[in-house]
């Protein structure tokens, strides 16, 4: 099995939520993109995008993402909603370790944003946002998951689970020499 696993997919899919799951049961560092351009911005994630604007934000993103692609311990990483629009972080997603999408329907994501307080992206409609976000993202969420989980219906840990299971089968495939 692979030492990096990265957690892709729209906001309100539990990234961060399974990532901590996943971390502590296979007892791996985890790391929350947004966690990490916070910590090392000391500003909010709407704080850059209100200040700086998008492009910043992404920027710090990038920069954020290769940092965790190069732990040199085993982690799981809950990999920011949108990092999938720069193609070297897709690149980067790709060598690096094992990709999971974790997909929801664009109702369960507005269920679990609701407001969208505190999500730059979503302004006043978060449904009508998230549906043009996931359309946008989904070819690339696609191309990059090794594995998918659809979360919809499904608790954290349940989720978790699933994903343990899918790395045990994906690791048999590559010892077998089955993998692509």
């Amino acid at each position: 099995m692979t030492d990096r696993l990265f957690l892709v997919g729209m906001m309100g899919a539990g990234k961060t939520t399974v990532g901590q799951v996943l971390a502590n049961r296979l007892g791996w560092q985890h790391l929350d993109s947004d966690g990490q351009v916070e910590e090392s911005t000391g500003r909010s994630v709407p704080e850059i995008f209100a200040e700086s604007g998008e492009v910043a934000f992404r920027a710090e993103e990038a920069n954020a993402l290769a940092r965790a692609a190069a732990s040199a311990t085993p982690v799981v990483v809950s990999v920011a909603g949108g990092a999938v629009l720069d193609p070297e972080n897709r690149r980067l997603l790709a060598r690096s370790g094992s990709v999971v999408w974790l997909r929801a329907r664009t109702e369960t994501l507005a269920a679990r944003v609701g407001s969208g307080h505190g999500r730059p992206l979503l302004d006043r409609d978060p449904p009508a946002a998230l549906g043009h976000l996931e359309a946008q993202r989904r070819p690339m969420y696609q191309q990059l998951a090794q594995m998918v989980v659809d979360v919809d219906d499904l608790p954290p840990t349940l989720v978790a689970e699933q994903i343990l299971a899918g790395l045990d089968r994906l690791s048999q495939c590559a010892d077998k020499g089955e993998g692509s």
